[in-house]
């Protein structure tokens, strides 16, 4: 199994940014990441996190393979088997290095996300049943049963010593993206703020449905003017406001 030689991966990727006509900070503007880390990564000093290689990858316009490789690859000479196992072997060694995730060590949290859900869905039910119109209930139950899913069973126990290392506004990590302006993302703050993901989740599941139901049965004239400011106000402000505070407290 090969190892990745810093220098040569940041010549790479200097050559392909200035192929692309990019700048350090468009670069890292895209990606969610400071100027400094983009400048850190071309002269050898680090290499981006695991996360980061499909989307550098594809902003480059390279696949995954070359980036790791350091070279361009012709569209007909293909790989041996052998050199594809290097690269994947790479790949996952590289990968557990960069972070652990919390999977089978995220405590009763499971058993809360799955019992918020089930009770989500059962007022939902009742209100279809009443005939109570909360659509922006069902709305914030399904982002609250999708944000707690990678909260409470996908998210990184610990995120990549690149985030302590450099100024990070953002996490991507698969398909979940999540940037906070003015947040940095670091060993510090990160457990925090995955507990303000998972109370939330949970509360939004279990909590906003019953919650819209009450309002509406007190106030059944207005319930439609105060049902988008009930629903920014509980997903948006419940979730990131938090977050922010936790964040910028354990910063």
């Amino acid at each position: 199994m090969f190892a990745i030689d810093k220098e040569k991966f940041g010549a790479f990727v200097a050559q392909l940014r200035k192929e692309k006509r990019l700048t350090q900070r468009e670069v890292a503007e895209r990606l969610y990441v400071s100027d400094k880390a983009v400048s850190k990564w071309e002269t050898g000093a680090s290499i981006p996190d695991t996360a980061l290689l499909i989307p550098l990858a594809e902003l480059l316009g390279v696949t995954v393979t070359e980036l790791l490789l350091c070279r361009r690859q012709a569209s007909q000479q293909p790989m041996d088997a052998r050199a594809v196992e290097d690269v994947v072997k790479t790949a996952i060694t590289y990968s557990e290095r960069n972070g652990k995730r919390v999977w089978r060590n995220c405590g009763p949290w499971p058993l809360w996300y799955a019992f918020s859900l089930l009770l989500g869905i059962s007022e939902l039910l009742l209100s279809l049943q009443r005939e109570i119109p909360i659509k922006s209930a069902q709305t914030a139950v399904l982002l609250g049963a999708i944000f707690g899913a990678w909260f409470c069973f996908f998210a990184r126990k610990e995120l990549p010593r690149f985030y302590d290392e450099n100024r990070i506004y953002g996490i991507m990590d698969g398909p979940f993206r999540m940037n906070v302006p003015g947040l940095r993302f670091n060993n510090r703050n990160w457990p925090h703020i995955i507990t303000v993901g998972r109370v939330w989740s949970c509360a939004v599941m279990a909590v906003l449905p019953v919650l819209c139901m009450g309002l509406w049965w007190m106030w059944p004239a207005a319930w439609p003017q105060m049902e988008l400011a009930v629903m920014l106000g509980t997903t948006l402000g419940g979730l990131f406001v938090p977050l922010y505070v936790v964040g910028k407290r354990f910063e």
